[in-house]
């Protein structure tokens, strides 16, 4: 299972990359300034607004939860997870970790819009802590049951015409 959203959010990255490229451009040659080292510089950073805006696709499986990026990807067994982390910030990441020291951090958005991609996940964090190996998370996991239901509730009512 994969998250249904990775192809949009990966087109919109390269839309952005390829929206600054071409106003870095446009002004450069507006000013009468642009140069070939200056579009590579421009290149340059357009590169790197995709690679920085480039989302990771999650994945998940009986058991497991991954999340790959670029060049690397990172696994986690869900049924033994000993921790589950949420960060707030700019940015809200979930911090997963299992008993076999693996570590995956995802944005927790991706679980809320993939409703089988959360059943999966959800399924092997509950069997860890029916287990008792899940120490540190209980909370976390809450909050996101709860905005997982709501987001749900809104969802049905949105399709039925009641909201």
């Amino acid at each position: 299972m994969y998250d249904r959203r990775w192809a949009w959010d990966v087109r919109d990255a390269a839309r952005c990359a390829g929206v600054l490229l071409t106003l870095l451009l446009l002004v450069d040659w507006g000013s009468g300034r642009f140069t070939f080292w200056r579009g590579l510089l421009w290149l340059a950073l357009a590169l790197l607004l995709f690679v920085v805006l480039f989302p990771a696709r999650v994945s998940a499986g009986e058991d497991w939860l991954a999340a790959r990026w670029l060049l690397r990807e990172r696994r986690v067994r869900t049924d033994v997870l000993v921790s589950v982390r949420c960060l707030d910030g700019v940015s809200q990441r979930l911090v997963l970790r299992d008993a076999f020291g693996a570590r995956v951090v995802i944005d927790p958005v991706v679980l809320v819009n993939n409703a089988d991609l959360w059943h999966r996940f959800e399924a092997g964090a509950r069997k860890a802590a029916a287990d008792g190996l899940l120490l540190c998370g209980q909370t976390a996991l809450r909050r996101l049951s709860t905005r997982m239901d709501r987001e749900t509730a809104l969802a049905v009512f949105k399709a039925s015409g009641l909201e």
